[in-house]
């Protein structure tokens, strides 16, 4: 019954937002900042001229998860034989490119192709929202405006840039766009023209999509020569202190701990990588050793599921 209240409320709260003179109020105020930031008013009214808030957006926006997912779930739904599979004929169909750009940003192909796939299931799912209006109607909506506020500015800038134009420039309904899924910001810190035609275009140009991604990776901190991590058993009776607790120690302090790899043997120590041990479902299930290039998928996106799942595939695809 609290269930059925709650989606009652949100329902009527979606059917009846602020009334349209009001959005229009605030859009015109956002035109005036817009403007003033060097946004033409062709731009802004390409993008915006016609946009009013979207209730399925602020519906998504305040959904509530039902339960708590496990790694293990998580890892059954998006870690597929078929997008292994997949992974691995792109990754031969891409390889000059990808081996170009790797050495290029210094960023090893897999894990491009990686985040790829479990970004967008290698371009398939990119989202076919305006990316404009859906920042506009979580920008209007107030829980998080001011963050929105910036990424609509941002948005609109890449659109004057002549990256892309406002019909074309579609993501999800949270404004993540193209095959990597960046934020406005993101696109402006990181996108590159890899193929030098003038346009970042993360939507449909394979070059520029393998490349802004790499140089996201690249500018975060990846390091070339090492891996994200690895999978590992724990000796019976580890202790819970060292799980989970984000201070890495050096590959010598865990073989002294009785941690191995899943067969059993010594970890390697001839290096000077350092990492910690993640056990995301508990006592008794897989645990993982990640290292510094782990840190840097997770400024990607800032979820242990995600970076470990990005790490197995990478793996996977390169056949380690």
């Amino acid at each position: 019954m609290i269930k059925l209240i709650y989606f009652i409320a949100l329902s009527l709260f979606i059917a009846a937002p602020a009334s349209a003179a009001d959005f229009q109020t605030w859009l015109s105020a956002l035109k005036t900042e817009a403007l003033g930031k060097g946004i033409s008013e062709s731009t802004f009214n390409a993008a915006l001229s016609n946009a009013q808030p979207i209730p399925r957006i602020i519906g998504l926006d305040r959904k509530q998860p039902e339960g708590t997912m496990t790694y293990a779930q998580y890892k059954e739904k998006v870690l597929s034989q078929d997008r292994i599979e997949k992974g691995r004929t792109h990754y031969l169909n891409y390889k000059t490119m990808l081996d170009k750009i790797g050495a290029q940003y210094g960023v090893q192909p897999q894990y491009i192709v990686a985040l790829w796939g479990i970004e967008t299931s290698y371009g398939k799912v990119t989202g076919g929202f305006s990316v404009p209006e859906a920042l506009a109607t979580l920008a209007y909506d107030g829980r998080r405006s001011d963050f929105f506020r910036a990424e609509l500015l941002n948005a609109l800038q890449i659109i004057e840039d002549g990256h892309i134009t406002a019909a074309d420039m579609k993501g999800s309904w949270a404004g993540a766009m193209g095959q990597s899924q960046f934020m406005p910001s993101s696109f402006l810190s990181f996108a590159v023209d890899q193929n030098n035609d003038g346009k970042k275009d993360i939507w449909h140009t394979q070059e520029d999509v393998f490349a802004s991604a790499a140089n996201y990776l690249a500018r975060s901190g990846w390091a070339y020569n090492d891996k994200w991590g690895r999978a590992v058993k724990l000796p019976q009776n580890f202790p819970a202190s060292f799980i989970n607790d984000k201070q890495s120690r050096p590959l010598s302090f865990w073989n002294a701990q009785n941690v191995t790899d899943t067969q059993g043997n010594r970890l390697p120590e001839n290096t000077d990588i350092t990492g910690y041990i993640i056990q995301e479902d508990g006592t008794g299930t897989p645990a993982y050793l990640v290292y510094n290039n782990f840190e840097t998928i997770l400024k990607w996106n800032k979820s242990n599921y995600f970076a470990t799942t990005v790490g197995l595939l990478a793996d996977a695809i390169a056949g380690e």
